[in-house]
């Protein structure tokens, strides 16, 4: 039997964030064992926590969709942090700091969030005229509709295009078969682009995160996509170095990201509520 937890993360509001299976104390299950148990919980992802082998390194993380595994994925990230420290973990440093597929990263708390560092972007640049096509084609819009567009993978694979409004991005209804095998975001203003957050508990940005080839289509709330996000938006002026992303509002979900630049280092912070706490039997 291995201690098991199930969190919602980006909300402190039970069943309005993005759910996570956690294993804890998985050393000695096979990738074959990781990947089935992940596929039954049915979840975006599951986790399934490990001794470091980086001696810098906390606790080891791997991260599993239905179908792969992920080298790095934002609300894992931060609900394994949770777990971790729920079930004892203890930090060598001010900060945690956790081992997954793209390094290190480093996770802090922020009063009631925990907030982890953006890892850096593994492709970025403009969007080529043929993907612009592709995602234009599946997502029924016109090539005045995205105002702006960028790679923003640091792991999954991540793609962006910015529309003009969020009723506009509401309103999408994506053909997935087009759009397969592209991972990606779409964001839009709520408010005025670049204007300052009016506060902490207002979003400035609607986002939505669309899985192609993932057996749950859409995610609810996406720390990875976020990520990527702000490192372009802030980085191109088109968001403050401070703001809230909002997402999973067609989905019957409320999630709320908080984005914060310090330094040279994009944060992106979140609420985690544990729901279920037992054990599993593996």
């Amino acid at each position: 039997m291995r201690r098991f937890q199930q969190l919602d993360v980006f909300t402190a509001v039970p069943l309005k964030g993005n759910p996570l299976a956690v294993v804890l104390d998985a050393e000695g299950l096979s990738d074959e064992q990781m990947q089935a148990f992940a596929r039954w919980t049915n979840l975006s992802e599951t986790t399934f926590l490990l001794p470091p082998t980086d001696p810098a390194a906390d606790y080891r993380v791997r991260i599993f969709t239905t179908a792969r595994e992920l080298p790095f994925a934002g609300h894992p990230t931060l609900g394994s942090c949770h777990a971790w420290l729920a079930g004892g973990g203890q930090p060598r440093g001010e900060d945690v700091v956790q081992q997954c597929g793209v390094g290190l990263v480093r996770v802090r708390r922020d009063g009631d969030r925990l907030a982890f560092a953006a890892p850096p972007l593994l492709r970025s640049g403009a969007l080529d005229d043929a993907t612009l096509a592709k995602i234009r084609l599946a997502l029924g819009l016109t090539g005045e509709d995205i105002v702006a567009h960028q790679w923003v993978d640091n792991g999954p694979g991540w793609c962006a295009v910015m529309l003009r409004s969020r009723e506009q991005l509401l309103a999408i209804r994506p053909d997935f078969r087009l759009l397969a095998p592209l991972e990606l975001g779409v964001v839009a203003p709520i408010h005025k682009v670049g204007a300052v957050a009016p506060g902490a508990g207002e979003a400035q940005f609607e986002v939505r995160a669309l899985l192609s080839l993932e057996a749950v289509p859409e995610d609810p709330v996406t720390g990875s996509l976020n990520a990527g996000l702000a490192q372009w938006l802030i980085g191109a002026g088109l968001a403050s170095p401070r703001y809230v992303a909002a997402q999973g509002t067609v989905l019957g979900r409320d999630g709320r990201v908080f984005v914060e630049q310090i330094g040279d280092t994009v944060w992106i912070g979140g609420h985690v509520t544990p729901l279920v706490e037992g054990q599993v039997r593996l």
